[in-house]
This record gives C-alpha cells, sequence and structure tokens, in this order.
C-alpha cells in the first residue's frame, strides 16, 4: 500500500468510529480482517494516521470547517503532522487508492485557517462538556495541557533493579537509541515517531526481564509510595501488577507485597510477568466469591497501595479515541468506586502505615477533592505534605510538582514530560 492509500484506509475507519462508538482498536482490528491484503507495516502507519487524527479531531475539524472523517484527516495532516498544503495536495491526487483530490476550499482552509479564537476545548482538543473542569485544573493553561495530551507519547522503560541497573539495561537496548528518564532513576526513554514503537516482545532485554514498559509518571507514582525492604504492602487494584512489580524491586524482594483486583480477569498477566521479572516476594490473590481472601491482612499492612479506577485523562496520548468516548456519567461512577477504595482501605492499614493514592486522571474531582472527602471522614489519617513525599522517597526534585490545589503531587505532559498523574500519601495516625 502507498501511503496515499493508507490516509484513505485511516479516513474509512474514522467513518466506521462515527457510525459505531468503540474502541479504536477494534475497529482497526476489522479493517484488517475484511482487507487481508494489508501488511503489518500498512497496519501500523494506518493505525498511526488514525490515532494522530483521534488526538487533534476537534482542532482539526476547526482548521477544515468541517467534522467529517476526510475533513477531520486532512486537518490532521496539518496539525499533527506538520505537512504543508502541498505535501497534503500530492497524497491526495485521486489516483489509484489515494483521496479525490484537495477542492479549492479545503486549500485555502490549509493554508489559512487559523485556531487563534478557537475556545479551548478546541484548541486543546478535549471533549466542550470538561471545559470546566479543565479550567478548574489548570486556568489559563487549559490548552496548553489539552494540547499536550495531544501529543504522541514516547516509549518508556522501567529498568527491573533485581535483574541489573540503567545502564546495563540502556546497554542491552543501545540499539534503540534509549534515554535515561530525566524525573525517574529507573527509566528509559525510546522517543516517539510516526511509525510503529520497537517489538519489545522480540528484545532479549523484555524477555530476559530487564526491562517492563511503564511511562515514567506511573513509574514516580510507584517511587513515592517509597516501599522498604521489608514491609508489607497490599495493592489494592493491582490489574495487570506493573506497580506491584515496581515495588517489588525497590523492596530488593524482600518483605511481602499481597496483589489483589476485584476483577480476577485483570490479574491474569501478572503470573508470566513475575516469573520474567524474577519477583519473589508477590503474592497474588484473585478474588473467589463470596470469601474474604484479604481478611488476614487486618491491621497489618505498612502501605496499601490504590492505584484508582479514574477517567484516564491523563493518559490520552497512549489512548486518544478514549477521550471522546468518555461520558460525564463514567466520572460519576468513578467517583463512587475511589471513595468506596479509599474507605476499604482503611481496614488493612496499621497504625502508623500509609495510604497512597494514586490516579491517571487530571481532574479534580478525582484527585484532591477526593483525599479532602476522605480526610473530611476519616480523622485518623492525615496528608503528608508533598515536599515530605518526596524527600521521603529519595527523590527531592519532584516536590516542584506539589499541587496548587490540595495535598498530593500532580504530574501532566506540559509540565513532567509525563503521563498525567495524581499521587498522595495518607498517613494513619
Amino acid at each position: 500500500m502507498t501511503p496515499a492509500a493508507h490516509i484513505s484506509a485511516a479516513i474509512d475507519i474514522l467513518g466506521a468510529l462515527n457510525e459505531r462508538r468503540r474502541p479504536a482498536a477494534d475497529a482497526l482490528k476489522e479493517w484488517g480482517q475484511r482487507h487481508r491484503f494489508a501488511g503489518s507495516k500498512d497496519r501500523a502507519a494506518i493505525a498511526s494516521l488514525l490515532f494522530d487524527a483521534l488526538r487533534k479531531s476537534s482542532s482539526a475539524a476547526c482548521v477544515m470547517g468541517d467534522s467529517a472523517p476526510r475533513a477531520i484527516m486532512l486537518g490532521a495532516l496539518r496539525e499533527a503532522r506538520g505537512l504543508d498544503v502541498a505535501a497534503i495536495a500530492a497524497l491526495c491526487s485521486g489516483e489509484g487508492h489515494a483521496p479525490q483530490p484537495l477542492s479549492a476550499e479545503e486549500r485555502a482552509r490549509l493554508e489559512t485557517a487559523t485556531l487563534d479564537d478557537a475556545p479551548d476545548p478546541v484548541r486543546g482538543d478535549y471533549p466542550d462538556w470538561l471545559a470546566d473542569k479543565f479550567a478548574e485544573a489548570f486556568g489559563s493553561r487549559a490548552a496548553e495541557e489539552g494540547r499536550a495530551l495531544a501529543t504522541r507519547a514516547p516509549v518508556d522503560l522501567r529498568v527491573n533493579i533485581l535483574k541489573g541497573d540503567r545502564s546495563q539495561a540502556q546497554e542491552k537496548l543501545s540499539h534503540l537509541a534509549p534515554i535515561p528518564t530525566p524525573l525517574s532513576p529507573v527509566g528509559l526513554r525510546i522517543a516517539a515517531g510516526h511509525g510503529r514503537g520497537p517489538a519489545l516482545a522480540a528484545e532479549t532485554a523484555y524477555v530476559k526481564g530487564y526491562v517492563e514498559p511503564q511511562d515514567e509518571g506511573s513509574q514516580l507514582a510507584s517511587l513515592l509510595c517509597a516501599a522498604a525492604p521489608g514491609e508489607q504492602v497490599l495493592d489494592l487494584c493491582a490489574g495487570g501488577g506493573g506497580k506491584a512489580l515496581a515495588l517489588a524491586g525497590q523492596m530488593h524482594n524482600r518483605g511481602q507485597i499481597y496483589a489483589y483486583d476485584s476483577d480476577g480477569r485483570r490479574l491474569m498477566p501478572i503470573h508470566a510477568r513475575l516469573e520474567r521479572a524474577g519477583a519473589r516476594n508477590i503474592q497474588v490473590r484473585a478474588p473467589r466469591g463470596a470469601t474474604d481472601v484479604l481478611a488476614d491482612l487486618e491491621g497489618r499492612c505498612d502501605l496499601v497501595l490504590i492505584d484508582a479506577p479514574c477517567t484516564g485523562t491523563g493518559v490520552w496520548r497512549r489512548h486518544p479515541d478514549a477521550k471522546w468516548r468518555l461520558a460525564p456519567g463514567a466520572l460519576d461512577l468513578r467517583l463512587k468506586e475511589q471513595a468506596s477504595l479509599l474507605a476499604s482501605a482503611t481496614r488493612f492499614v496499621k497504625p502508623g502505615g500509609r495510604i497512597v493514592y494514586v490516579t491517571c486522571s487530571l481532574l479534580i474531582d478525582e484527585n484532591e477533592s477526593q483525599v479532602a472527602a476522605f480526610l473530611a471522614a476519616h480523622a485518623h489519617f492525615a496528608a503528608q505534605p508533598a515536599v515530605e513525599t518526596a524527600q521521603t522517597a529519595g527523590l527531592p526534585e519532584l516536590a516542584r510538582f506539589a499541587s496548587s490545589h490540595g495535598a498530593g503531587l500532580r504530574f501532566s505532559p506540559a509540565t513532567s514530560g509525563t503521563d498525567g498523574f495524581y499521587v498522595c500519601v495518607l498517613h494513619r495516625r
């Protein structure tokens, strides 16, 4: 397939997403099943175009004065790929499987349209219904934060210190030109491109457990837990185990981590990851019907980690389709789940222990306001100052990311170059 044919295919898939609201990955898979001639490189190129269009769909539609799939793709070629009108016109020849030639109006808009007078949600490419939420969180910087969330994310890797240090992992992956992450002392970063990222599953360093894919923001959230060797730790929303594995490294396989998730299916990937990483102090606690599988941990834990279910507004760089599928009702549901998890975590924390509350959201409702409500209802807990949290983790420079809206620390693509994360440490008196 030619680059022009890739654009036509991406336009078709955008149209399918307009007709039926679903994850973009599902639409891509369905297109691939119907077009068996497309090779893996073709599918990767089409996916890249599609996700760029989804990242920039609001600003692209504004540029073109039209929200049709073709218009969004043309606008995204300018806004996301930086192509000028001549380059775009060359791809739209109408020959073979190329898109039809540009109309006079399309050419004019690509040449002259600006976003100068557009509202923040358009300039920042986020849903209109979140305008007030972003303004509350970021003030005059709302559009800037949105634009950062609409860029391509790099490939970040966490070095497994149970197997070796960062310089050793960097050497093993030297052919991918990784560089140290600026904030995490255990991270490596591979620059984002317009093509597909590296095939990590085929890399010896990954197969042998020297590295794990993990955004630098998620690495920082794990490091700020300050898990120490010998501690008893409960990961209450362990999912695939990414943060539990990071904690195992911090604890040097000493002490015990209990990895639990209310949905046992989400825990399934953890078993292979444990073996690959050489993590020996993680005990998986899958739900078993009405049995209380965590009863023996009551009042015993030094640390309870809540990697809370949330709207995921902080990870839109990696899941750009999710921001357009997010509905106000989802926020209400997540707020209830988060409050319930915080309340249930108190059962397991011993006196002097701590809860670390983490989200990959940038909304105050899910972060500072959620913590404030918890503290108002639980007088025997107190929020640790952000400066102290950073110092305790041995990362004092992170204190500059202290939230201005309340307790905790905030990270975002615009401020820290990471995915969006919120971290707050809550000590039991």
